[in-house]
């Protein structure tokens, strides 16, 4: 870790502004990221915020050592549809043991599908159904975090649910800048006469008989104890995983554009009422929304695709795509911006990282330094398109330059992309050429010129020359400038 790196500047969505990023401990920078509930495949949508997030961790890693960086993304694994499919699929287990049964083979999944986008893993993944109750090693839970709230007047109880009373917190909506009174209009009056005020979310929410839950007491105002076997609300969830990860106030919070209201804003709302602080992170990021070919993707839409689907199956444009370039894709727009993702977005990703790594594979000798051109572009609120400019003039100087060559591949790798597989396109490179070779002497010179066309439209110039020796003529490439 350098003692003075390099200037970071963030959007915050919490002041509306690019801010300088100033750690509250520079020997622990901390981040959290809202992970995939697992009750299904996770989809491109859920690709974005996993690659956005792993930039930042490497960056964050790259400015203050790997050693200094805590990164929590977590597995959601309490959600209502879980828990109905636990209890029909087995009735006969006890509930976390059921639920850890439905959500394995997803779980699994979601973690080979962001290691196939480059991603690394973060520092820890807590999954939900194990913060619920009070744990052995004293870390924060669901349950004691939801008493806090109601010993300190910011909860209540009400029908059978643990609610969040909206009106006691005197600046909720900071995040998203909604007022309480806007929250009056759809509200469902007959399905929530119970609540205080429209606004106020569940914290706790009872089971029925048949319905999977937990045994949980509260202590209320008025001495008396509220024994409600039930689950927890979804927004509880974050608050008490951050904190047993991270503490009361952390460095960074990240997510998706969609989880500011209502997710995010009671995270806040729940985590500084009960602990008392005045944040619950420093710096809130957000990454925009995603869309399928110009429309919103969903399955009634028929653009519904999972990141599985992507890589191992022909649905999108009848191939499958590397997970780099997918990574690439959704790096190629700023990450506050929204993205339309489309065939032809991936292959322009798929021909630009093509040129790049047959570049990278100029590098001879110990391997270079990342680019500080790149790390620069990073530092300003993520910029990948800077970023990804100065790779392209390293791109164009590495036929000259072994130290650009160098210089490139340690920079492609630091950006998660997988640089020893250009020694695989070096391989096919040769073999079109010596292909065209012999095609040039069968005279067949419509698919001499054909193979020739192919390389330079993958940005592969060829040059025929003849061997001093012999004179038989022998044919070089470059990277097309």
């Amino acid at each position: 870790m350098s003692e003075t790196p390099r200037e970071l500047r963030l959007y915050n969505t919490l002041t509306r502004s690019k801010e300088v990023f100033r750690p509250i401990d520079p020997a622990n920078v901390r981040m959290y990221v809202c992970g995939p509930t697992v009750y299904d495949f996770a989809h491109i949508g859920n690709a974005r915020p996993a690659i956005v997030f792993d930039v930042l961790f490497r960056l964050l890693r790259h400015l203050y050592g790997g050693s200094h960086v805590t990164y929590v993304r977590n597995i959601t694994d309490v959600d209502d549809k879980i828990n109905a499919r636990a209890l029909r699929d087995f009735p006969e287990l006890p509930l976390n043991d059921a639920i850890r049964r439905v959500t394995e083979t997803t779980n699994d999944q979601y973690q080979k599908d962001v290691a196939a986008l480059g991603c690394l893993p973060p520092t820890y993944q807590p999954r939900a159904t194990e913060f619920v109750l009070p744990r052995a090693d004293g870390k924060a839970d669901m349950v004691t975090l939801i008493q806090s709230l109601i010993d300190r007047g910011h909860a209540y109880v009400a029908a059978g649910e643990v609610l969040f009373d909206t009106a006691s917190m005197a600046d909720y909506g900071q995040l998203s800048r909604r007022r309480l009174d806007e929250q009056q209009a759809g509200a469902r009056i007959e399905v929530d006469a119970h609540k205080k005020n429209p606004g106020d979310f569940v914290l706790w929410k009872e089971s029925s008989a048949e319905e999977p839950g937990w045994d949980a007491s509260f202590r209320l105002a008025s001495g008396e104890t509220a024994a409600i076997r039930g689950r927890p609300g979804w927004h509880i969830e974050c608050s008490a995983m951050s904190a047993a990860y991270l503490g009361e106030v952390f460095d960074i919070h990240g997510g998706g554009l969609d989880l500011i209201f209502p997710h995010h804003e009671n995270e806040i709302a729940q985590s500084r009422c009960a602990h008392g602080t005045p944040v619950m992170a420093n710096y809130w990021m957000h990454n925009g929304f995603l869309q399928v070919e110009g429309r919103k993707m969903s399955k009634s839409e028929g653009n519904f695709v999972t990141i599985n689907e992507l890589l191992e199956t022909e649905k999108f444009g009848d191939r499958k795509w590397p997970g780099e370039v997918l990574r690439l894709a959704m790096l190629m727009t700023h990450y506050r911006e929204p993205i339309d993702f489309s065939v032809r977005k991936l292959e322009e990703a798929e021909n630009t990282l093509r040129k790049w790594k047959r570049a990278a594979d100029l590098a001879s000798g110990p391997a270079g330094e990342v680019s500080e051109a790149v790390i620069a572009a990073l530092c300003d609120d993520l910029g990948a398109y800077a970023a990804f400019q100065v790779l392209n003039d390293l791109a164009a100087e590495a036929t000259n330059s072994p130290e650009a060559a160098r210089e490139l591949k340690s920079s492609l790798a630091f950006l998660g992309f997988d640089v020893a597989s250009a020694v695989a396109d070096e391989t096919g490179i040769a073999r079109k050429i010596a292909d065209r070779l012999r095609l040039i002497r069968e005279k067949n010179w419509p698919e001499a010129d054909r193979i020739r066309d192919e390389l330079l439209a993958e940005g592969i110039q060829l040059k025929d020359g003849k061997d001093p020796v012999t004179g038989e003529r022998v044919t070089s490439w470059e990277i097309k400038r």
